[in-house]
């Protein structure tokens, strides 16, 4: 539970990373056929896939656009800035196991990136200027949405519903 009164910095950091937990619960404890299997037709959405996303996601606002690195994308290839974040498609050779690392390193790259930064610091995106505070935000939104997805895929998947 994010705390009830903290400043601006710890507040969006905490509520981002309660979204992040969020995530992990929904994922924790299913198998690698379970995490594959798709939330309803013709959606093709996956818990697997939404991992991978957000793994994307993070990398794209954490990397990308605060600190302007340039990487690849997470699964290989340029990123095109003009499309969405992606990721939900994993390749079969990828499993659960490397999918989840791949968005701890991204998570803890995320932590780290924050942490060199003020509130009010500014990367670049599509050719405006962009502060860690609206990042932390969106993140916290990004998260909440597909979190949301997550409980349903869940539900569908074994019955468990809640955080």
């Amino acid at each position: 539970m994010p705390p009830l009164t903290a400043d601006d910095r710890a507040t969006l950091e905490s509520w981002l990373d309660f979204q992040r937990a969020t995530l992990a619960v929904k994922c924790a404890g299913l198998t690698e056929a379970q995490l594959r299997d798709e939330a309803v037709a013709p959606s093709p959405l996956t818990l697997l896939g939404l991992t991978a996303h957000l793994a994307e996601v993070e990398r794209n606002w954490f990397r990308r656009v605060l600190t302007g690195e340039r990487v690849p994308t997470i699964f290989g290839g340029d990123h095109d800035p003009e499309s969405p974040d992606g990721g939900f498609d994993v390749p079969e050779e990828v499993s659960c196991t490397t999918d989840h690392a791949l968005w701890e390193a991204e998570v803890d790259r995320a932590r780290e990136n924050c942490a060199a930064h003020a509130l009010d610091d500014t990367g670049s995106f599509g050719g405006a200027e962009v502060s860690l505070r609206w990042i932390l935000v969106h993140m916290i939104e990004e998260y909440a949405r597909h979190n949301g997805h997550a409980d349903l895929i869940r539900e569908r998947i074994d019955g468990v519903t809640g955080v």
